[in-house]
């Protein structure tokens, strides 16, 4: 098996519960924070789905500056659950198909940076997995809490949850 047919069941499965969750998200919960220095609940949900696109930007260029990133673009706010999930499923889109190349591309270097200050030269296939995927998965794991937080019934996502029993 190639690295993208390892890698895209995972993927599928990962969205698609992402998906669950972001679906739950209650519009007029969208400015709420648990603290002060945590992003809103609408803010981190954003994240998560502009985070998507970065499997994109991680397959097919050698780097990321973020000196020269579109902070604008980099983080912007879905207004509603609706452009949310429109986000999210263009995004999910795109990064499958960045996904779906030959082993070579996977180990190609890249590279996060910001200016001269380089934070990490990883080959992609580890980038894919740890700065893309499984920062979504981290993400979302935050966002299922605030979801309890809110008494919004968490979705499952490895299994039923608590609110499916």
């Amino acid at each position: 098996m190639t690295l993208a047919e390892l890698l895209l069941p995972e993927y599928d499965q990962e969205m698609e519960a992402t998906r669950r969750v972001l679906e739950r998200l209650p519009e007029d919960k969208f400015g709420w924070k648990p603290h002060d220095k945590s992003f809103s609940m609408g803010d981190l949900a954003s994240h998560i789905v502009n985070g998507i696109s970065w499997t994109d930007t991680t397959m097919n260029q050698p780097q990321f500056d973020l000196a020269t990133a579109s902070m604008e673009e980099m983080t912007k706010a879905a207004k509603s659950r609706a452009e949310l999930l429109s986000w999210f499923d263009r995004n999910v889109k795109s990064a499958r198909a960045a996904l779906n190349k030959p082993d070579a591309d996977y180990n190609v270097p890249w590279t996060l940076k910001h200016g001269e200050k380089v934070f990490f030269t990883l080959p992609r296939y580890t980038c894919v997995r740890s700065f893309c995927l499984n920062h979504i998965v981290h993400h979302r794991a935050q966002l299922g809490v605030y979801l309890r937080m809110n008494n919004v019934p968490v979705p499952g996502v490895y299994g039923p949850s608590a609110d499916e029993m």
